[in-house]
């Protein structure tokens, strides 16, 4: 192995990992292909604390590899949740795909005892959340349009595997839920009025309560299922001259496709780091996927069909970030990744229940509106009413 990096380019505290990984890459490699396989000129990508990310030059290979690689390592499984067996079958189920069809980073090895999978390197093109913290607007809004274009893309290209994803993830070994999200989404259900009342002393009506059990049911019975990234962190889309591609695939599952397009309606609500959009963009990005996946789902350009579908998948999501969030919302620190004057996390979860109300009155959905107004006015008694107003990302301002 050639290390031939300078300092600024590796860490000290994450040498060792770094170097680790670059030598499990290597045998991985040469086991592949049967001959010796050298790699030098480690890039750190980051992580995100769960895995070690690198990209590498091929320095020495008697086969035909691409250049450069990236490597994506993990450490030990934590508990019931194994976000390699996701990363390794959920790039063995795309690879799959046809090369037009394929959204996702072709996987070129993969090991389960050294945890690793070797992927192409798509380049140095920007994340869209480079598109959306910069300064040139059209690019933002293109690069939006086109994550909510591919996203359909990949529901309509990967319709129905439902049983591959589990046979695969069987082949794995691992014993991992099928959907990560599915757990909690159950737990956010049971836990949230409790949480409600006793944080902010806001009821949960019977009807509202109902509503979230029929969503739940929804989740999980239907039959409109198809690959999920997990994740709709703007970090983990890479906005390519071929449109965007995702990355990291730790919690990747076959689900609900409106549950993911619940995600253009309330962007990244599985983050806490976004900031609004300007008016009309998330109806845009709404339509755009519809355009995708009308082709296999034609009920869903019915919007009788599709609106209440959307607004229970909203409200899941509204919850799910509720109850994980509220216990720690005095105590969230912007991370690392983040901007200095990215919003507070209570103005975050404030914009996500003012959305749900606005939406919920929208639909004919009262009871769900008025809870949602009991929740808001909770969070603008605690933290002011400036809580509720959602900044715009820079690129729109």
């Amino acid at each position: 192995m050639e290390i031939t990096a300078g300092p600024a380019d590796i860490d000290d505290a994450d040498h060792s990992d770094l170097l680790a990984a670059v030598a499990a890459a290597e045998s991985v490699l040469s086991g592949r292909f049967g001959a010796q396989v050298r790699l030098a000129d480690p890039e750190r990508l980051g992580g995100a604390g769960r895995s070690v990310v690198v990209r590498v030059r091929v320095a020495s290979t008697p086969f035909s590899l691409p250049r450069t690689l990236v490597v994506k390592r993990y450490p030990s499984a934590v508990a019931d949740r194994d976000p390699f067996a996701h990363e390794a079958v959920s790039h063995k189920l795309l690879t799959a795909l046809p090369g037009e069809d394929r959204l996702t980073p072709e996987l070129v090895a993969q090991d389960s005892a050294e945890r690793l999978v070797v992927l192409e390197d798509l380049g140095k093109a920007p994340r869209l959340a480079e598109k959306l913290l910069g300064s040139d607007a059209r690019a933002a809004e293109r690069g939006l349009l086109s994550w909510a274009h591919a996203m359909g893309r990949l529901h309509a290209t990967t319709a129905g595997r439902d049983a591959d994803f589990d046979a695969l993830m069987r082949r794995q070994g691992s014993q991992c839920c099928a959907d990560p999200i599915a757990v909690d989404v159950h737990a956010a259900l049971a836990g949230l009025p409790t949480l409600l009342a006793e944080a902010w002393q806001v009821d949960t009506p019977g009807p509202v309560l109902e509503f979230a059990e029929q969503a739940v049911r929804a989740f999980v019975t239907s039959r409109r299922r198809a690959f999920s990234p997990s994740t709709s962190c703007p970090d983990n889309h890479l906005v390519t001259s071929k449109g965007v591609r995702f990355l990291d695939f730790e919690g990747g599952c076959v689900r609900d496709i409106v549950f993911d397009a619940a995600c253009l309606r309330v962007p990244f609500p599985s983050c806490w780091c976004p900031y609004g959009l300007p008016a009309g963009m998330s109806e845009a990005m709404v339509a755009a996927w519809r355009a995708e996946v009308s082709g296999v789902w034609p009920d869903l350009d019915d919007d009788a069909v599709f609106l209440p579908k959307l607004l229970e998948a909203q409200l899941l999501w509204v919850w799910l970030a509720t109850w994980r969030g509220l216990p720690r919302l005095d105590l969230a620190l912007p991370s690392g990744h983040r901007p200095l004057d990215s919003p507070p996390r209570s103005t975050v979860l404030a914009s996500r229940w003012v959305r749900l109300r606005a939406d919920a009155l929208a639909a004919g959905a009262k009871p769900v509106a008025a809870h949602a107004e009991a929740v808001v006015d909770a969070l603008v008694s605690r933290y002011g009413s400036e809580s509720v107003e959602l900044p715009l990302y820079p690129a729109f301002r």
